[in-house]
């Protein structure tokens, strides 16, 4: 039996912030591949999320995006996170 792949999921963040910093440690520790995005970079994201990072998000096939959590992100919540996106990929 073969499994489904997770998919790459998108972090926003931003410099100097201790939760997205401490988000991308606990994501990557539960072994979920992700992309951080600067919201400074970009006056769009900025005014979409001000200070509200760090937003984990990821974008279903044929489907806009979804946020997946806001805020704090310790290595049992970043756990819950990958088995409801197991869980969704096995289709269970």
């Amino acid at each position: 039996m073969t499994s489904t792949p997770l998919p790459t999921l998108t972090l926003y963040t931003r410099t100097g912030c201790h939760l997205c910093e401490q988000a991308a440690a606990n994501l990557g520790a539960a072994g979920l591949a992700f992309t951080p995005v600067d919201i400074d970079a970009d006056p769009d994201l900025r005014a979409r999320w001000t200070d509200h990072v760090p937003v984990l998000a990821w974008t279903p096939p044929g489907q806009p995006e979804q946020v997946l959590g806001k805020g704090a992100f310790s290595r049992a919540r970043a756990g819950q996170i990958k088995l409801h996106l197991m869980r969704r990929a096995s289709g269970t």
